[in-house]
């Protein structure tokens, strides 16, 4: 049977003699409370699969949590127009659409809009593209990254800093200054080609169902997968869109702990006993896409092994031009991560 939290026994408040402030803040630690249980089974059965989640993404104050955390990461509208503003002027405000979300997804009508694409410049001049999800879609993904969040989280590999709670570059950062220090300065610098772009969908859906049952939930995440990208007009043609077949386009509430949980599994199988964490004393500080294997001595095997897990084994591609070893142990030398 199912050990995580039931709905009955985190039912949202709704008391018609609580103000609406006391019902969000009321709402919010069952949330909080909600995910502690969910990442507390995780770590106590690392190969428990959980099957009884979909329920718990469309309840109403995981839905007002979802939106909550959209409104503050603010970001303009996808294909429909509609943009945060335009939600909370409309009649009955931003309730009104969580009701509306609350019911599609409890009917099963719910699908998603396409993706609009958009282009960020990088400091080299070149450009990075964006998925932009509709303020609706953007919602119901952060409601579902409440729930497989701590499940997930919970086992991730301690050389994982990107995107997690509590986790951040600083982190990373000094973790790779510990390691220089103590002698580890011969460094695999790897750069990913196009990674949110590249990762296989069925090998990404593999991963989730190494921890996830619930084939409703499985589903949902096929569908924003699945969902066409719509690229910006050229000389003011008319937009044009494509089925994605692959990737996870940066932009996405749910993409970062999609590719982070894809890479996990590199994570994995570097500190397993077969890994290059014991045959070559080699350690691992990754960061979302990016990441750095430093060892006092970079031999052919591991650069070989590294390859052939990113590239065979998970069918990515490692950017050759940019991808380098660095021996820091040399005069001048030096490494740039994370700009």
């Amino acid at each position: 049977m199912d050990k995580s939290p039931t709905t009955e026994e985190l039912k949202p408040a709704g008391a018609a003699s609580s103000s609406r402030g006391e019902r969000r803040r009321e709402a919010k630690g069952k949330v909080s409370l909600l995910r502690h249980k969910l990442s507390e089974k995780a770590k106590a059965e690392p190969k428990f699969r959980f099957y009884a989640l979909y329920d718990r993404i469309y309840r109403r104050d995981v839905l007002w949590a979802g939106w909550q955390k959209v409104r503050a990461n603010g970001g303009g509208p996808g294909v429909d127009g509609v943009s945060i503003e335009a939600i909370e002027k409309a009649a009955g405000g931003e309730e009104a659409l969580i009701g509306v979300v609350h019911q599609e997804l409890k009917t099963k009508s719910y699908r998603p809009c396409a993706v609009k694409r958009a282009y960020v410049e990088k400091p080299d001049g070149r450009k990075r593209p964006l998925g932009i999800p509709t303020i609706r879609d953007r919602v119901v993904q952060g409601a579902c990254l409440l729930i497989l969040e701590p499940i997930f989280e919970a086992n991730f590999e301690e050389c994982s800093y990107g995107f997690g709670p509590k986790r951040n570059a600083p982190q990373a950062l000094a973790e790779i200054r510990w390691h220089l220090e103590r002698g580890y300065q011969a460094v695999y610098d790897a750069d990913l080609k196009g990674y949110f772009d590249s990762i296989p969908h069925e090998r990404l859906m593999a991963c989730l169902r190494m921890r996830i049952a619930d084939r409703s939930v499985l589903q949902l995440i096929g569908m924003w997968l699945a969902a066409p990208v719509v690229e910006p007009s050229r000389g003011g043609g008319t937009p044009w869109g494509k089925r994605n077949r692959q990737g996870t386009p940066q932009g996405g509430v749910i993409s970062p702990l999609l590719s982070n949980l894809y890479l996990h599994w590199f994570d994995k199988v570097f500190y397993r006993n077969s890994g290059p964490a014991q045959w070559a004393n080699a350690k691992l500080v990754r960061y979302a896409d990016d990441f750095v294997v430093l060892a006092r001595y970079q031999g052919r095997e591991l650069k070989e092994w590294i390859e052939a897990k990113i590239e065979g084994w998970l069918g990515l591609e490692i950017n050759r031009e940019k991808t380098r070893v660095v021996e820091l142990s040399q005069a001048g030398a030096e490494l740039n991560f994370l700009g």
